[in-house]
């Protein structure tokens, strides 16, 4: 069996964590937890020891790191094709690739000003044109995923893929903020939410304390008030 470790930063912070570990824990390959901690501007203390990048998350292979969530996930399938990391289908895989790489890249003005806190609960902050657009192709994208693809199954492509894996940080969001969505999206949020994987995902971001600054735009500080835990 292949030996594999996962270092990944604060789980109520970390929404690039959050991928790779959703998608090998919810497709039950086993891997070991290395997590570190950011400091005040969002930095993974000690990363370096295990990236060139000094970023997390990072997927040891046999010691080997692979960097980046989405080249973790990539060898995770390529290692375990028996898990079908994604779908077996050729055009069904060419929109799950899609699919996380525009989330990989984009959504910008969406991570921006919503940044996944998992313990938070702030609806309506963060809201303006730019998130609202990003937000509409969300759920767009979505829609098209499941419409072509996941027909009679809650998940984008009838089966759990890292495309869910991708977007479980987005729903995330849409949970802190309290974002308002069409019935079929928000049917999606409880699904990837309920997946086994994301729930001890989020129970554990929830029994963390520590307080970084750089993702807590909406937490007044020290001496200011109230401080969001």
């Amino acid at each position: 069996m292949t030996d594999l470790g996962l270092v990944i930063g604060n789980k109520n912070y970390s929404s690039w964590s959050m991928r790779p570990w959703v998608a090998l824990r919810q497709a039950g390959i086993p891997f070991e937890e290395v997590q570190l901690w950011f400091d005040d501007n969002g930095r993974a203390r000690g990363a370096e020891r295990y990236s060139p990048t000094g970023q997390v998350p990072v997927l040891l292979v046999e010691g080997a790191p692979v960097w980046d969530s989405l080249a973790i996930c990539e060898t995770a399938a390529e290692l375990f094709p028996e898990k079908r990391l994604w779908p077996s289908d050729a055009k069904a895989r060419a929109l799950a690739r899609s699919a996380c790489s525009e989330m990989h890249s984009g959504f910008r003005s969406l991570r921006g000003a919503m940044p996944m806190n998992i313990r938070a609960f702030l609806p309506g902050k963060g809201m303006s044109e730019a998130v609202g657009r990003d937000i509409r192709r969300v759920v767009a994208l979505w829609d098209d995923c499941r419409r072509r693809f996941g027909a009679g199954s809650p998940l984008l492509f009838g089966q759990f893929t890292v495309a869910d894996a991708y977007f479980a940080p987005v729903v995330m969001r849409f949970l802190t903020y309290a974002v308002s969505l069409p019935s079929a999206a928000q049917d999606y949020v409880e699904a990837v939410r309920n997946l086994p994987a994301v729930a001890e995902w989020m129970a554990a971001a929830r029994r963390e304390t520590a307080f970084v600054a750089a993702d807590e735009p909406y937490a007044e500080r020290k001496g200011g008030g109230r401080r969001e835990a």
